[in-house]
């Protein structure tokens, strides 16, 4: 265990070594040649260790390198996502990204293949270790793959001496890939063991500087040169007195502390959690992250064997890697409340914990353009029939919405993918803005959905940021048969956004089918709670009462404490009206911002679809009113932007 770090120790951890773009294929149970389509990840032994820490709380850093090339920014982008300080992580211009295809064949059975020819993480060297950055640390994480080339072995060398002299720990993953090393063929890059001396004598040699020393039972005889894990962890005693983990798979881990005792269970014995083990790539990367949570936040031996074997649990309950372990709220429910489920991958409350702590970006305020109407735009077409001046407008919109948010967090549109292609590309091309699209045949009670009633085809060619918003005109006093129909096509949305990893915004109208009082929308948010709905986002039409929103903030609270938030909706209210809204929902703790469309383009569409005005006056219009609603807002709403 480790005591209070000093002051200017800003990192809990540095990991040193390899990063990759890892391409998982999506069928499970076949060959990789049969393979059709594949999900991306960041991947390598040091870059998961640095996520899984930071998706724990630690303050965690990468030293690596990646390519000049999309896969590198990627890389890097979702290394800042996930809280890793990036500052170690260099571009190579001359090398590109590793990259890791892999399939899932079999229970345990993985076959991968490594595109690393003169890749960037490889050739990591001395220059790209900064003194700085290892004095900011209390730990670093040294890798065994990272010894197998003298550049790379030099610059962790390195590492290792100016930890010693800033009083860091030095913890060794050992993490041994035989291919890794030239000693198998490229198509062997699932093989986890050859015996070979000249590995051996490399990795031996590490062992005299470590603190913490994990390893597989084939790692742990690798590391020491030795025929049996018992002789291999004397060997490794005899050359230090670090803390040894040695890692067993699904019978958990064993912790030696001191003298190695006769048998491999005389050490402290972290049993392990039974799930059903659907892919063991990447779990030894999520073991370690538990260990060091606990580790470096001063926990007992046995408190760290448990939260690493239950990290471990959850990779290889799932099919990927870092995008896979649990958040530190996840573990802590795991830990506190178990799993029905042996597929923890099927596990509801641990799926959703898991996605509302993991999303791609924060958002404590949402103020959003509205343009995903279809029907209203084509009424103002009927005179010229020319429904392609439509697409049109709405580009005018994202500009519009860009000139207002002027690069400002929280600020987002609705669009659709009937006349809005055009202005989906125009609002994604500088990643600013938040966009939601809606999925609902316009009007429709019950709920049927546009185009096709096959959303998850449909979903898998929208951008991963890209949210669905779905309009359901609802009452908690319909007829029940109604209501069952509404819901169930709720849930059919909700269950295809999660399968396919998109957030979902759900647009509930109940003043158009009957009265709204002050349980109104409290009761109707409890009964799509109550069915299994929990959107990222509700939109709800404005409140008249204090007590209707205490009862909706109660609702969400009680139900889905994770959930983004409510945004109030127009209506084509005008801005009087929204005025009146704003000021009644300050009270609101749920309500984060709004989303309107016809306040703000409903004059300037019908002048604009006239000829009556040019592009850049529907453009100024536009804004104007957008701009005095952000004002507005931001009048009464004090929240941090993030």
């Amino acid at each position: 265990m480790i005591e209070s770090a000093a002051a200017h120790k800003t990192l809990d951890l540095i990991a040193i070594g390899r990063s990759c773009v890892d391409l998982y294929g999506q069928q499970i149970g076949c060959r990789l040649e049969d393979v059709a389509t594949f999900a991306k990840s960041v991947g390598g032994c040091p870059a998961n260790i640095a996520i899984g820490t930071a998706r724990l709380g630690l303050r965690s850093a990468l030293i690596t390198r990646v390519g000049a090339e999309q896969m590198g920014g990627f890389i890097r982008e979702q290394l800042v996502r996930e809280g890793v300080v990036i500052d170690g992580v260099r571009t190579d211009k001359e090398r590109l990204s590793r990259l890791v295809v892999l399939a899932v064949q079999a229970e345990g059975v993985s076959p991968t293949i490594f595109y690393r020819a003169d890749c960037a993480d490889m050739a990591l060297d001395e220059s790209d270790i900064d003194e700085a950055l290892i004095a900011r640390s209390r730990a670093i994480v040294v890798t065994g793959t990272h010894f197998s080339k003298p550049n790379a072995a030099a610059a962790q060398a390195k590492a290792i001496a100016l930890a010693k002299r800033r009083d860091a720990q030095i913890v060794f993953d050992i993490d041994y890939r035989p291919n890794l090393w030239g000693l198998a063929g490229h198509e062997a890059g699932f093989a986890r063991y050859v015996k070979s001396e000249a590995v051996s004598t490399r990795l031996s040699a590490v062992l005299p500087d470590c603190d913490l020393v994990v390893g597989t039972e084939e790692e742990i005889m690798i590391a020491a040169g030795a025929d049996s894990v018992l002789d291999a962890l004397r060997a490794i005693r005899a050359k230090s007195n670090a803390i040894i983990v040695l890692k067993r798979g699904a019978l958990g881990c064993v912790v030696y502390g001191g003298p190695i005792p006769e048998s491999l269970e005389g050490g402290i014995v972290g049993k392990g959690f039974a799930v059903e083990v659907f892919n063991v790539l990447g779990a030894g990367d999520a073991f370690m992250s538990g260990f060091l949570r606990g580790w470096l936040r001063g926990e007992s031996l046995s408190t760290c064997a448990t939260w690493a074997n239950a990290c471990g649990a959850f990779a290889v309950s799932r099919l990927l890697c870092s995008p896979e372990y649990p958040t530190w709220s996840e573990l802590r429910h795991f830990l506190d409340h178990g799993s029905r489920e042996p597929a923890l991958r099927k596990d509801a409350a641990l799926n959703h914990i898991h996605w509302a702590t993991t999303r791609r970006r924060d958002m404590p305020r949402l103020m959003a353009f509205a343009i995903d109407h279809r029907v209203q735009l084509e009424e103002l077409t009927e005179d010229e029939g020319d429904v392609t001046r439509i697409s049109a407008f709405k580009v005018l919109a994202v500009a519009a919405a860009r000139r207002v948010a002027n690069g400002r967090p929280g600020f987002g549109m609705l669009l659709d993918d009937k006349y809005g292609r055009d202005a989906l590309f125009a609002a994604g091309a500088g990643q600013d803005l938040w966009v939601a699209r809606p999925i609902e045949l316009p009007g429709s009670r019950p709920l049927q959905f546009e185009f096709s009633q096959d959303l998850g085809s449909r979903l898998i060619e929208w951008p991963v940021d890209h949210c669905v918003k779905v309009l359901c005109f609802y009452h908690p006093d319909d007829d029940p048969a109604l209501k069952a129909m509404q819901t169930a096509k709720l849930i059919t949305a909700f269950e295809a956004t999660r399968k396919i990893g998109r957030e979902m915004l759900v647009e509930i109208i109940a003043s158009k089918a009957g009265p709204l009082d002050d349980d109104t929308i409290a009761r109707a948010l409890t009964e799509l709670y109550d069915a299994g709905l929990k959107p990222d986002w509700w939109k709800l039409e404005p409140q008249s009462s204090a007590a209707a929103w205490k009862a909706i903030d109660q609702v969400i609270a009680a139900r889905d404490p994770l959930c983004r938030g409510v945004v109030l909706l127009g209506l084509e209210a005008p801005i009087e009206r929204l005025d009146e809204s704003f000021a009644a929902a300050r009270c609101a703790e749920r309500v984060r911002g709004f989303a309107v469309g016809r306040t703000i383009f409903a004059e300037a569409a019908d002048r604009w679809m006239k000829r009556q005005i040019s592009d850049e006056a529907a453009i100024e219009a536009m804004a104007k009113k957008f701009g005095a609603l952000v004002d507005l807002w931001l009048s009464f709403d004090r929240r941090p932007t993030g």
